[in-house]
Parts: C-alpha cells; structure tokens; sequence
C-alpha cells in the first residue's frame, strides 16, 4: 500500500506498507524529487545565463591570452599574472559553468564516481588559482606604484610565483578530491516525466568525510584562504595604492618653480588627475566585484554548513538561490578580462594589434582583390612610425634636463612618473595607470 501527501517543492514523502505473515506492518518512508525539478521556463532562464557568461568567459580571456602571447612587448611581470588569470577563469569557464549548469537543471550526479572527482577537484583548484593571482596582481601593483623605485620583478620570480599559485592552489583541494565521491542515497528515487513506475535511483556527488565535524571545518578554511584573506589584502594593496595616488596627486599642485614650467605643469596636473580618477575607478570596481560576486556562494556554503536547515529549506537553497550564487561567483571570472583590459592602454592597443593583424591575414589570404596595401603605403607608415620614435626620444631628453634642472622637486618626480611611461620601470611592468 502507498500513501503519499500533496507535492511540495521538488520532493514528495512516500510511505510504503508492507503485511507480513505474523500480522506486523513494516512502513518504509522513501523520497520522490523530479528528474527535472524546474519548469520549462526556469530552466531555459539557467540555460541562456549560463550560457552568456560561458561564452562572455571564453571569449574574454582568449583575447587577453592572444593579446600577451602576440605581443612581445606586453610579455611583462604584470601582464604575465595577468595572463594566468586568464588562464584559470578559462579553467572556471570550461570545468565549473557547464557541470554547475547540468547539476542545477537536473537531480542528483549523472556522471561517474571519476568525473565527481576531477570535475570538483579542478573546479577548486581553478577557483582558488584564480583568487590567488588576483592577489599577486594586486601586489605587484601596490609595489610598482608604493614603491616605484625598488628593483621590479624579474619574470623568472613571476614565474615562480605563479608555480607556488597552482601548487598551494592544488595543496589546499586535495582534501576535496579524496572526500569527493558517488553515492546513492538511500529510499530516494527520481520521478522521470512524473510517472511513479518510472523511478530512477537517487545518485549525489558529495564530500564524504570521516566525520562529518571534517566538513564545517575544511568549509572554514576554504572560506578564509580563498575568500576571507584574498580579500584583505587585496583591499590593503588597493587602498595603499589609492592613498599613495592621492597624495601624488595633492604634491603635483604646489607651485611651480619658473614660468617656462607653469604652462607645462597645469597640464601634467590636469592629465595626473584623471589617470588618478580613472585608477580609483578601477580599484573600486575590481574590490567591490571580487567581494560581491563571491560573497553570497559563500554565506550559503557556510550556512549549509553550520545552520541546522531541513529538506525543504535545503531544496529550496539548491533550486532558487544556489544557482543564482554561483552564476554570480562564475561571472567574475567572465568580466576580469574587461576589467584588465578597459583600464589598461597596454591591452587596449594589444586588442586593437589583434584585431588588425587578424585583418591583416584576411586581407593576405582573399588576394588582391580586396584593396592590397602598397609598397608606398609600408613606407608612409614606416616612416610615420619613424618620426613618432625620433620625437619620443626628444621628449625624453628635455624631461631629463627639466629633472636635472630642479632636484628633489616631488612635481617633477611626477612628471617622470607619470609621463615616461614605456621607459620607466612601472610602465615597462604594464601597469594600471597607463
């Protein structure tokens, strides 16, 4: 005999009775949950989000991958962090959106007990590289700009640093990968097309520790070394470096010293200024985005954890408000490449060095048909190019005199600072001012 009360939420309670022989009655409570457990129109809504920040994440961080490989002169220390963000968002898009969108659409894990492994455990170490080179980034920056007349990195200690980032990022999901298995749970079926003779056994991907204290304790050291301490210092190194732009920036508005300056120093005052808007923009954004796209994915792991919730305070979490959490964390990932890029001249003219070399090869290839550039046309534009690095040299040598001219001017050391900006030893290391 089967007795069931009304649906509600994705599960129904079932009870099965069973007579035996002496006259006792065994009742048996098992759980039916839909093998789809949303409507049409909500899992088509989990559908194009996904989709748009997968391809958003895809195409982004591609072209910031092109840009630094194509391009030897954006081959620097920050750039090469740079390009390591890229490389482990990409990790993010390919291993973390597509599973995340298959285990919200449907119940229960449909792959192996090798897949929960892999899957999860590059999940995590995708994520928690990505976090830690946004806080190498952070540091080269607060040293390139607090302190711009130290020895910058060599390439050979971002290297090493971006090792020691996929290392610890590995070290700290091991815990994951060997708790991370495929069981069923037991008097649990999935109903397909809402056909009760047509029941699937219930299979979850889960951490299973040896205790379950294991579990909120590894959950805690996750949430303080890739959430809670990431962003600390990234909060520090970004506000330092603001402090530091500001008083850059109150310094280049004492008096000049002679006229001939005066002209020259409103202007550079003028240009300070909004490369100082436009780097605390930046900063803002990058801290805000960090902390807001991560924080709610966070607050429901650790309250999964540590609240006692029932089933269906626990559905509800897995069907409404988990999907939107991870869509939000995932979408970091996806805007990091617009972030880096739009306030970066470096990968502004490395875009635009992409987009034209790749013209360029079309052009080759259809023939000459499609307006073939003249031999005339190479030189023009060689000997533009010439003259663009004859007046550079020019200015570097009259900004040199002008320091030389007043020593110890904190103005001019802006001037310097601000407007060498390919020579100096910030601008070589790509920096967020450009």
């Amino acid at each position: 005999t089967i007795f069931h009360d009304t649906l509600e939420g994705f599960s129904i309670s079932v009870s099965l009775s069973n007579n035996s022989l002496d006259g006792t009655t065994n009742v048996t409570n098992i759980t039916l949950s839909h093998y789809y457990p949303h409507s049409v129109y909500m899992a088509a809504g989990y559908i194009v989000a996904y989709s748009f920040i997968f391809l958003l994440c895809m195409v982004g961080n591609i072209l910031v991958c092109l840009i630094v490989l194509e391009n030897h002169r954006m081959r620097t220390v920050t750039n090469l962090f740079i390009f390591n963000l890229a490389i482990s968002d990409l990790l993010v898009g390919i291993f973390c959106i597509p599973t995340t969108l298959v285990d919200n659409l449907i119940t229960g894990w449909p792959f192996s007990n090798t897949i929960c492994k892999m899957s999860g455990f590059v999940q995590g170490v995708s994520v928690s590289a990505s976090v830690f080179t946004l806080v190498a980034i952070a540091i080269e920056r607060f040293r390139c700009i607090v302190y711009p007349l130290r020895p910058k990195l060599t390439l050979l200690v971002a290297k090493a640093a971006i090792a020691s980032i996929w290392i610890l990022a590995v070290i700290i999901m091991c815990p994951s990968a060997v708790a991370l298995t495929v069981e069923r749970i037991p008097f649990h079926y999935m109903v397909y097309n809402d056909d009760l003779n047509n029941t699937i056994p219930l299979y979850a991907c889960y951490e299973n520790f040896i205790r379950p204290q294991m579990r909120k304790v590894y959950t805690a050291i996750l949430f303080a070394f890739i959430y809670l301490i990431p962003l600390v210092v990234i909060m520090v190194m970004y506000g330092s470096i603001g402090v530091k732009l500001f008083t850059s920036v109150v310094a280049s508005r004492e008096p000049q010293l002679g006229n001939g300056m005066e002209e020259t120093g409103g202007r550079r005052r003028a240009r300070i200024s909004q490369k100082k808007i436009r780097v605390v923009k930046m900063l803002i954004v990058v801290a805000l985005l960090f902390m807001l796209s991560w924080l709610p994915l966070w607050t429901l792991w650790m309250i999964a954890d540590y609240a006692s919730l029932d089933n269906k305070q626990l559905d509800f979490l897995a069907g409404y408000i988990f999907p939107f959490a991870h869509w939000l964390a995932f979408s970091n990932s996806s805007v990091n490449p617009i972030i880096y890029g739009y306030y970066n001249e470096n990968f502004k003219r490395g875009f635009q060095a992409v987009c034209k070399s790749r013209s360029f090869s079309c052009v080759v290839q259809l023939g000459s048909k499609v307006n073939p550039i003249s031999s005339k046309q190479v030189n023009l534009n060689a000997q533009e190019a010439s003259r663009n690095v004859e007046h550079s040299l020019v200015r570097i040598v009259e900004l040199r005199k002008a320091i030389t001219a007043f020593p110890g001017s904190k103005t001019e050391y802006m001037f310097t600072f601000e407007d060498i900006d390919e020579t100096s030893v910030c601008g070589r290391s790509g920096l967020i001012i450009n």
